[in-house]
């Protein structure tokens, strides 16, 4: 399909596409390349990350500001200097919403396919978290298995029959056949926002979900879940208030903003991750702009982890790794780790039936921290290893 075609979905930004600012020299606006109004729609060869805002709020007959938050963000963005090593980068513009609420999923879920299709990684600034679901759905049109890691405080699994909105779209993918989600990882949810049904039902599917009290005493722990993610959907409203009080729903309690920008840093590094979202910012509801910074320095720490991915990825390049193969006692699977000689991170080779190659052939060489393998050494069989065991059986 020829890349242009997706031009057909964009309109320039209202506050950056019609006359472009100037930027200073050495700032991410000055490098980066715009849709206009005079020069049209950039080619896209050549270019690494793709931006654009999606001026939608699905579930909500009336939008609610979120939907102004693309502008707001690029607002602080292109002010900031460029990270050390060189990322072409390319502003699409924005997706306004179609005649339907299908018609902008569909221009959301072939744009982000596209763009995957030329090994552009694309970063989606929203509007409402709904359009996680069309995140999901590129990766249906690509025919591509993939994993879903949120960064919210709670599951957003909806009600019985609720149609799709930023609080219900996990299960409207969790529910769709056939299925291409291998596995959904949950970063941060808070126990008193989330019911106990929807924490045992996380279980019963093998998805693993990380409490923000676990993850704040050791944030590390989110680099192996990331660095397993195909895709990765941010809600603001994970971001305690203090620190992004711009948000559709703001709270005491979240992350702090350094720890959202670490955790965006090991989304950038993270060599299969291929498209981002971030949602639920709410200008209207922002002081002094502090929420459209922070969003947009999490846009930084993605660019500046992105330009230091390494390609280290044990399936392309075995020479590139250090094997190692521990036997559990009453287990008749031993285990096998791999070591980056490049990175010094870890992987655990999960067996699987010869017949299903074709489509984990990505899945079983799993992510993981050194201390997966110290309790491997210690003969317990760790966590991960369990629920992506049971998934490939």
């Amino acid at each position: 399909m020829d890349p242009m075609d997706i031009s057909i979905y964009f309109k320039p930004s209202e506050r950056f596409g019609r006359v472009r600012p100037e930027w200073r020299s050495s700032t991410l606006g000055d490098s980066t390349v715009f849709h206009t109004a005079g020069k049209g729609f950039p080619p896209l060869e050549g270019m690494q990350v793709a931006l654009f805002g999606v001026i939608d709020d699905p579930g909500h007959a009336r939008p609610r500001t979120c939907i102004e938050a693309p502008d707001a963000i690029r607002e602080e963005l292109y002010q900031l200097h460029m990270p050390s090593g060189k990322v072409s980068v390319v502003d699409l513009g924005d997706i306004h919403p179609g005649a339907s609420a299908g018609d902008t999923q569909h221009a959301v879920a072939e744009t982000l396919a596209e763009l995957m299709r030329m090994n552009i990684v694309p970063v989606l600034l929203g509007g409402g978290q709904g359009h996680t679901f069309s995140q999901y759905l590129a990766y249906e049109m690509l025919e591509r298995t993939a994993n879903l890691v949120c960064v919210d405080g709670r599951f957003d699994l909806g009600e019985p029959g609720q149609g799709l909105a930023d609080t219900s779209y996990l299960s409207h993918i969790v529910l769709r056949q056939p299925n291409y989600l291998f596995n959904y990882s949950n970063l941060g949810f808070q126990t008193y926002l989330v019911d106990q049904p929807g924490i045992e039902l996380m279980d019963r599917l093998l998805f693993d979900v990380h409490r923000l009290g676990e993850l704040r005493t050791t944030i590390a722990d989110a680099e192996p879940v990331l660095r397993n993610a195909d895709t990765l959907s941010v809600d603001m409203t994970a971001i305690r208030r203090s620190d992004a009080p711009g948000t559709t729903r703001p709270g005491p309690n979240g992350f702090h903003a350094e720890e959202l920008c670490q955790l965006m840093r090991y989304a950038g590094v993270s060599e299969k991750i291929t498209s981002v979202g971030i949602y639920e910012m709410d200008p209207a509801k922002d002081e002094m702009g502090v929420t459209a910074q922070l969003a947009a320095q999490m846009v930084w720490c993605f660019l500046d982890g992105f330009q230091s991915r390494t390609n280290d990825l044990p399936w392309l390049d075995r020479k590139r790794f250090t094997r190692f193969r521990i036997p559990i006692r009453g287990h008749e699977q031993e285990l096998v780790f791999y070591k980056s000689n490049v990175s010094d991170r870890w992987w655990m080779d999960i067996p699987y039936r010869a017949e299903q190659e074709a489509r984990f052939e990505r899945h079983h060489l799993v992510p993981c921290s050194y201390s997966d393998y110290q309790a491997a050494c210690r003969e317990e069989v760790p966590d991960r290893w369990w629920r992506t065991f049971q998934k490939l059986a």
